[in-house]
């Protein structure tokens, strides 16, 4: 990941020298140590780790503004960002993960015995009109209310013409949206320094919420299957894909790509919070600026393997429960509807949750049914969400590190022909 600023003084150099994964790693343990000793602070930890996510999404909006802004302002007429493969690659990504999803629900098939007794006061969309129509209202937003409310479609909107209409402008006025890209850099740099801090916050306020993983027994069944195929996915399918792309072992990159971007997305819950993280980890693998600072915002928006995983697996489980006859044609058509709310999953309150209903009126289930699969959710979102949020975002670094590699692997056979 991007290199953290480190202080000077004699403490924080002796801190320099152990490796920030490994602090991390130590944070964590802390958190779990002092949740079993003393699961009574309601104030310190807790607030630590807030702040620390808090500080993640402040940053984040004004960092991608500035970046995807000045990667298209210095982009050169002939330099290759490879934004294509690396777009097709997420979409093939978000097909595998939903079809696989739905094979594993065909094969170990879950219930929700309680459906009755769950009950949620939330409005989803009713189609995937509206689906798209909530896309497109967000894309046509104040670029400054975009920023204060964190909405990356029209952030991304917004950089990509304000890049655009720079590439016009004299070099020392590009000069100057670099040098602001630097300098925004190096405040997520100071931000980044406190992650091991806040990871322990975190991880603490996990281990004592109210009812902590008790909640969970009831529905170990649907957790192992959306948990087990979120793993397949990430080892199996990725790591497939990877190598089509690479021609190369996908696993060393797979690793970093864990423990140093689905880390930290597992425990803040949040793609918005680990953009900083994943743009700071594209540029210590060295990749090109032009195409991360892109291709990671967009990803955050559209690249929801996780989220279709978990639409498929929960819609399926409510079918099951129902008793509902389904062919597997049928199925898959709800995969498709999967894959597409999956992409406008980060412009939903809720996220991936919120548009199981969609998926559940293709099997003519009722909404007041689907919300209380909705409600279910919420109830296992400590890991499912947990999980679903590092798939998503550390795929994001993933599948650009390989369309970048695939590029270097193309012009070196060229040469090599020349």
């Amino acid at each position: 990941m991007l290199d953290p600023v480190n202080p000077r003084f004699p403490l924080a150099e002796s801190l320099n020298k152990i490796p920030f994964i490994l602090q991390i790693i130590i944070g964590l343990i802390i958190g779990i140590l002092i949740a079993v000793v003393y699961p009574g602070d309601k104030t310190v930890l807790p607030t630590i780790g807030q702040l620390f996510v808090k500080a993640l999404k402040s940053v984040a909006p004004i960092l991608v503004f500035v970046l995807v802004s000045a990667a298209i302002a210095r982009h050169q007429k002939g330099n290759k960002t490879n934004m294509k493969p690396i777009i097709v690659i997420y979409l093939v990504s978000m097909a595998c993960a939903s079809a696989l999803a739905l094979t594993v629900s065909y094969i170990f098939p879950s219930n929700f015995q309680v459906l009755a007794h769950a009950q949620a006061e939330l409005s989803a969309p009713q189609g995937i009109s509206e689906v798209l129509m909530n896309f497109i209202n967000q894309a046509i937003d104040n670029p400054v209310t975009a920023i204060m409310n964190a909405n990356y479609i029209a952030i991304l909107i917004w950089a990509i013409a304000m890049g655009l209409m720079f590439r016009a402008a004299h070099d020392n006025t590009k000069r100057v949206l670099e040098d602001i890209s630097q300098s925004v850099s190096g405040v997520v740099r100071i931000v980044i320094r406190f992650a091991p801090l806040g990871v322990m916050g975190l991880v603490y306020s996990s281990c004592t919420a109210e009812g902590g993983f008790s909640n969970l027994l009831s529905y170990v069944h649907v957790i192992c299957v959306l948990l087990g195929t979120m793993l397949i996915i990430a080892f199996g399918v990725n790591a497939l894909i990877v190598f089509i792309v690479t021609r190369e072992n996908p696993y060393p990159l797979i690793m970093t790509t864990i423990t140093k971007s689905a880390v930290f997305a597992f425990f803040t819950r949040s793609s918005a919070a680990n953009l900083p993280v994943n743009l700071a980890l594209c540029e210590e693998l060295k990749l090109p600026r032009d195409t991360y600072s892109i291709s990671i915002p967009l990803g955050s928006t559209i690249n929801m393997s996780g989220a279709a995983v978990t639409i498929v697996v929960m819609t399926m489980a409510a079918v099951h429960t129902l008793g509902i006859e389904t062919d597997y044609a049928s199925a898959l058509l709800m995969c498709m509807v999967a894959v597409l709310c999956a992409c406008g999953a980060s412009g939903v309150a809720g996220g991936s949750l919120m548009l199981i209903p969609l998926a559940c009126s293709i099997f003519g289930i009722s909404n007041d049914v689907a919300m209380q699969v909705v409600g279910i959710g919420f109830i296992i979102g400590v890991l499912q969400d947990s999980t679903e949020t590092a798939l998503n975002s550390s795929t994001d670094v993933l599948f650009t590190a390989a369309a970048c590699r695939r590029a270097e692997r193309l012009q070196k056979a060229r040469q090599a022909q020349a």
